[in-house]
């Protein structure tokens, strides 16, 4: 019921490549990035304009899902697909962040966690068995296990118990996933050589699918990458590799430089609505009054809905406003840009010309942040493991 099969000939473990990932409801190609619809809901668009944006597969998540409206009120009214009337492929997200990030913690051990509920103070006891129960339930294509996320700046020890509980609670979901795909999650921190061990110990269980979890949590680009180099290079080149968080176009690219496969981001639907566009020059501030009497598309190259019909103009008036049709036309154009991306990316690889592409993207695209532009050179060094980009 799931399969995954590369379509291009990668030249090293850590290198890009392009694949066909066959989950139940429907082929996803890879390089592919996931729009999140956190509570079964892709924020502010229709499911079919998702679709029309290029998406092959969404993202929900089991936590939030667990604790509103339930995923017994979910499996009874006909599962995620039929609640959401989504008919593609749905990956799920165990919630293994959430609890440790939202929830107020009362115990970890080795059962599982206990928490309160950041809806409602509400005690849980969230195992890795339940957290496959409740992903069963919603009826998703692919499923992530429970695992032990910790923060950013943790000792190597804490990193290391973490690594080694989320390999015993892999272990423990995998036997209570029944027919269900269950991908391995990758932990370590930012310690390289505890990344490798994780990871080698979990290619060791023949995972349908191998994540990176821990990453884009505040540390710098450039360790952000290291650490994805040292995972991807002890993962079975058979498998699908999903870098988990992270959807800046220019991580995307860097991440498919690296071998990466999937994606998953909130960051096109929450720039979305806070009124900044993706386009290949950088983010566009809508707001900014330079744009007010501009009669071009926000992005000529795009051919979204949102570019195809409408001028900047236009949509700085919308925003200016605060009229809800600029926040949903700013969403799917910002959906559509990343999964444009996937698909250039892919042409790319195709053609062998990914390095020619890296290149020349990397070198017009302008970060946000000063402080990451400052250090883009560093950033956009090509992966070690892979060979230079030109």
């Amino acid at each position: 019921m799931f399969a995954f099969n590369l379509t291009s000939v990668p030249e090293g473990p850590v290198a890009p490549r392009t694949g066909l990932l066959r989950p139940p409801h429907g082929d996803v190609r890879t390089p592919a990035f996931m729009p999140v619809g956190t509570l079964a809901t892709v924020k502010a668009l229709l499911p079919e304009e998702v679709a029309a944006a290029g998406a092959e597969i969404l993202l929900v998540n089991a936590y939030h899902l667990y604790l509103r409206p339930g995923h017994e009120i979910v499996a009874d009214l006909g599962g995620v697909h039929h609640f959401m009337q989504w008919s593609g492929p749905i990956l799920s997200d165990s919630g293994g962040f959430q609890v440790f990030s939202l929830a107020s913690l009362r115990r970890v051990d080795e059962s599982g966690v206990r928490f309160r509920s950041h809806i409602d103070g509400s005690e849980h006891d969230y195992t890795p068995e339940l957290a496959l129960a409740v992903q069963r339930a919603l009826g998703v294509d692919v499923a992530m296990p429970l695992d032990h996320v910790v923060p950013g700046g943790a000792s190597e020890n804490d990193a290391r118990a973490a690594a080694d509980r989320t390999l015993r609670w892999y272990e423990r979901s995998r036997a209570a996933a029944g027919d269900l795909a269950v991908f391995a999650i990758v932990q370590g921190g930012t310690f390289p050589a505890l990344r490798r061990q994780h990871a080698r110990a979990l290619a060791a269980l023949d995972a349908p699918g191998y994540s990176v979890g821990g990453l884009s949590v505040g540390e710098a680009k450039e360790l952000m990458w290291a650490m994805t180099e040292a995972t991807v290079a002890e993962l079975p080149t058979d498998r699908p590799r999903y870098l988990m968080g992270v959807g800046s176009p220019e991580d995307l690219v860097n991440g498919v430089a690296r071998g990466v496969d999937m994606f998953d981001c909130v960051l096109p639907t929450r720039l979305g609505r806070t009124g900044a566009l993706f386009t290949d020059a950088g983010r566009v501030a809508v707001a900014n009054a330079r744009h007010r009497h501009v009669p071009r598309p926000p992005d000529p190259g795009c051919d979204c809905l949102l570019c195809a019909r409408f001028s900047m103009a236009y949509l700085h008036h919308l925003f200016r406003n605060r009229e809800l049709l600029g926040y949903r036309l700013a969403t799917i154009h910002n959906v559509r840009y990343l999964v444009r991306l996937t698909e250039r990316m892919r042409t790319a690889i195709a053609a062998r010309r990914f390095a020619d592409f890296a290149v020349d993207y990397l070198g017009h695209y302008q970060p946000a942040d000063d402080a990451v532009r400052a250090e883009q050179r560093a950033r956009w060094h090509p992966p070690r493991a892979a060979g230079p980009l030109v």
